[in-house]
């Protein structure tokens, strides 16, 4: 059982002019202490982990200013950030769970924007989230900012219906791929949309054009789109579909599917190419299929199944499912098919509802070397099931000993939890370096 040390709101340090009072101060510090020159304070903000460093700017003025300047600086890392995992507890409040502290951080910003939000994507420090109206935004949870993606009258299968006014009213959904039409269209309201359309989403930079590309798994049957910041529309990418998870890697978009292929695509000339590179399995028995990217460069295809699970259960019971086992596999890109791969050594799996991640555990601290660290990211879960218990925790990948993150579970039940990788720099600096 992991202990929670405590729970405190994270709040970003003011960065306004003069100083701010703090009605709880009890008695007055007299004791003077030499101050740091700002450069050094900068160099040793760099080194800490997100929420010792919001701490450590709200300490005194100077150290605000050495934290101030650091949010302005493009790469200020110096240490490795852990993910955390991002949830809700009760309305219009979320909180973020860090694994390095085992601490709960309460995120006053985000929660009135996740509040009747679907939750899709987190990539990048970046949320991606469907309002009420099914149009999808960008949210930096920690500083609260958000921006806007293309409508999702844009997308292929989507048509907006006007009524008399000339207000949007409805949209019709088309239900086809660019192989055969599946039945009719059909008319759905502005808030339904969105819990058949948005499957998942996914924020990579394509550092070749210095821009950032958001890839949407949308339905019917799982299809590709693009839309690069700053697109009035989304790009579609037919003809293949039932794609789970993407990666972006030297120019190219990876993307792999239920039966085990994986597409790559060239998103960078005038026309999109798409090239097969992985076949078809026939052994496929997963639930999920992941592809990850390691620190040297390797595609990984992860696949996800479950050792015990009930999707028919007694009146009053509850369907759950739960991960038993990952099989991991080296993917060939030059035609070499797959190579499994019997242990991950000091490597580390972050699996979900975000862009799959691979680390290494003596880069970034608190991590258990060759463990998955994984979150539910089933549609059933991230758009229904709302009272079921959910299936996260830790995956020992030598013996497939499963380990919950903390216990009892902090997490409300919906939206579903997921994994984000935190950055404090504000929205319109990270977008200019790309």
């Amino acid at each position: 059982m992991v202990t929670v040390i405590g729970e405190e709101s994270l709040e970003l340090p003011y960065c306004g002019e003069g100083e701010r009072t703090n009605p709880h101060t009890m008695a007055t510090v007299t004791c003077q202490t030499p101050e740091l020159p700002q450069d050094i304070l900068i160099d040793i903000f760099a080194r800490l982990q997100i929420p010792d460093r919001a701490r450590a700017g709200s300490v005194r003025s100077s150290w605000r200013s050495a934290y101030t300047s650091l949010l302005n600086l493009r790469k200020y890392y110096k240490q490795a950030q852990t993910p955390c995992l991002l949830y809700t507890s009760g309305k219009n409040v979320a909180c973020l769970y860090s694994l390095v502290e085992k601490r709960i951080y309460k995120l006053p910003l985000t929660g009135p924007l996740l509040s009747g939000r679907f939750l899709i994507g987190s990539s990048l420090g970046f949320l991606v989230t469907v309002d009420e109206r099914s149009e999808m935004h960008l949210v930096n949870p920690i500083t609260g900012e958000q921006i806007g993606l293309p409508s999702v009258t844009t997308i292929e299968q989507v048509k907006p219906i006007y009524d008399d006014t000339g207000a949007l009213h409805m949209y019709e959904y088309s239900l086809h791929t660019a192989k055969k039409v599946l039945c009719p269209p059909e008319i759905v309201a502005l808030d339904k949309l969105r819990k058949f359309l948005q499957h998942k989403a996914f924020v990579l930079s394509d550092t070749s054009t210095k821009s950032l590309i958001v890839v949407l798994v949308h339905n019917p049957h799982r299809q590709l789109s693009f839309a690069r910041i700053g697109d009035d529309s989304w790009t579609w990418l037919p003809p293949h579909a039932f794609f789970d998870d993407c990666t972006y890697k030297d120019g190219l978009l990876y993307a792999t599917n239920t039966d085990g292929e994986i597409h790559a695509f060239d998103l960078s000339g005038p026309k999109v190419t798409c090239k097969m590179i992985l076949g078809r399995s026939e052994v496929v028995k997963c639930s999920s299929m992941y592809i990850v990217q390691t620190p040297w460069g390797d595609l990984l295809q992860v696949w996800r199944s479950f050792s015990d699970y009930e999707l028919e259960p007694e009146p009053e019971a509850f369907v759950y499912w739960n991960t038993g086992r990952l099989r991991i596999y080296k993917v060939g890109i030059a035609g070499k098919g797959r190579e499994k791969v019997r242990s991950l050594g000091d490597q580390v799996l972050f699996l979900g509802h975000n862009q799959s991640l691979c680390l290494s555990a003596k880069e970034y601290p608190g991590l258990k070397a060759n463990h998955a660290y994984f979150t539910d990211d089933s549609f059933l879960w991230t758009k229904g099931f709302e009272n079921n218990r959910r299936d996260i925790g830790i995956l020992n990948l030598y013996n497939n000993m499963r380990e919950e993150i903390v216990s009892p579970q902090l997490w409300s039940d919906y939206p579903a939890p997921t994994w984000i990788t935190l950055d404090l720099r504000k929205m319109k600096l990270v977008l200019n370096q790309f």
